[in-house]
């Protein structure tokens, strides 16, 4: 059985660190280290290595984009860290400069998406365990881009549907209940979708972090 995951949560409003910190505590993860801006972020991350930090995406000292910048940072600097960034801007512009050309250990999730204990916690998890999770509105903004050189225009409807959840983090069987489908029904078309991004000879939690950078690839 796997640790639960090491998390820093670093947010420059104390009730919300607070907040944070008894969420994951009380769903069985161990909160290594607070911090209020990214100076402090980036010295405490490199203090005690975290399976993941969780960010909030404006903090001091300048109260623009810091908390961005220190997690592009921390995922140059700290690759074995995963990084979760919180924002109140569906903005996917920054969610493309966070996650760059890898898509292992990194998350970008509206800050409402914390009311979920449930499905926050699992993206918490999936992010330390070196996959992705990023919010539903951001992957509804990249599908909806088309590029006349679009790397998924062989996918279907269906299949450009399961690759969306599959980007937000989903299982097989929670893409199964969002899409009212058998389990067995999302296999398929994984397995298809695997095969037309050419994603046949890795390991399959692997497969599906590169099936969601080409999806990222495609709205650039």
């Amino acid at each position: 059985m796997a640790a639960p995951p090491r998390v820093l949560i670093a947010d420059d409003h104390l009730l919300l660190r607070a907040g944070l910190s008894r969420l994951l505590a009380d769903a069985g993860m161990e909160v290594v280290a607070e911090a209020g801006d990214a100076d402090d972020l980036l010295r405490k991350v490199a203090a005690h290595r975290p399976d993941v930090a969780i960010v909030d995406i404006q903090m001091p000292p300048d109260q623009t984009d810091d908390g961005l910048r220190a997690a592009m940072r921390i995922r140059r600097e700290h690759p074995e860290v995963g990084v979760l960034v919180l924002s109140q801007h569906a903005d996917e512009r920054y969610a493309l400069d966070l996650i760059g050309d890898d898509a292992s250990g990194v998350g970008y999730l509206l800050k409402d998406r914390v009311g979920d204990v449930d499905e926050f916690a699992g993206a918490v998890r999936r992010v330390a365990h070196g996959g992705s999770a990023l919010d539903p509105k951001i992957v509804s903004l990249m599908v909806g881009r088309r590029r006349t050189d679009d790397p998924l225009e062989n996918l279907s409807p269906r299949e450009r549907d399961v690759l969306g959840l599959m980007a937000e983090g989903k299982s097989n069987a929670g893409i199964a209940a969002a899409l009212r489908v058998t389990p067995a029904a999302v296999e398929k078309h994984v397995t298809r979708i695997f095969g037309k991004l050419q994603l046949g000879h890795e390991p399959s939690e692997h497969r599906r972090v590169l099936a969601v950078l080409a999806l990222l690839r495609a709205t650039r």
